[in-house]
């Protein structure tokens, strides 16, 4: 069975759109930044043959600050953006619910894992999941995955401590969260 690697979107692969756009929520293309070596990293993961999926809480669809096709719009230019960088995302999903609608997709909630490994055949259980936040690292450990948490996005060193659920490993960004996982994978 392939490698895979599941990755959080805002905050890990692109500027966490919290505090500085239209509802905190990246709602156009425009708003919508690479962070500094996210492309190489994609890249990296997808020379040394993983399959990346893209896991993504986006409640704003919910909420009714942007359409389903607005966001489909989005992931269609990043997913250029990463194939023109020597990329490949295998899946990207998204939940379009917030809290309030209790569905069983939204992280901490398992659903778009679960959905991952029955349409694409790939096992959740003991591949990494690398995120920035407390419901990411919840989600990740729900699923058995080894969890990374990357202090890019709208998580703080310093908030870890209060957190039920740790990570398995805190870095700085997903260029290093790449590094670490090709590192220990070449050792297994």
């Amino acid at each position: 069975m392939k490698k895979t690697v599941f990755i959080d979107r805002d905050g890990v692969i692109n500027k966490d759109p919290a505090g500085w756009t239209t509802y905190s929520y990246v709602t156009a293309w425009e708003d919508f930044h690479f962070l500094p070596g996210a492309l190489d990293a994609l890249k990296s993961l997808t020379v040394a043959g993983y399959d990346i999926i893209v896991i993504s809480n986006q409640g704003g669809i919910s909420k009714k600050y942007f359409s389903s096709a607005a966001l489909d719009g989005i992931t269609s230019k990043m997913l250029d953006e990463i194939t023109r960088a020597g990329g490949r995302i295998k899946k990207v999903y998204y939940c379009p619910h917030q809290d309030s609608d209790n569905c069983a997709c939204r992280k901490p909630k398992t659903g778009m894992f679960e959905r991952a490994e029955r349409e694409l055949g790939v096992k959740a259980r003991g591949a990494y999941f690398i995120g920035d936040g407390r419901t990411d690292v919840a989600a990740g450990e729900a699923m058995g995955m080894k969890t990374v948490l990357v202090l890019s996005g709208k998580t703080s060193g310093d908030d870890i401590a209060g957190w039920e659920t740790k990570p398995d490993i805190v870095v700085k960004d997903l260029l290093e969260a790449v590094k670490y996982i090709m590192k220990e994978g070449d050792v297994s």
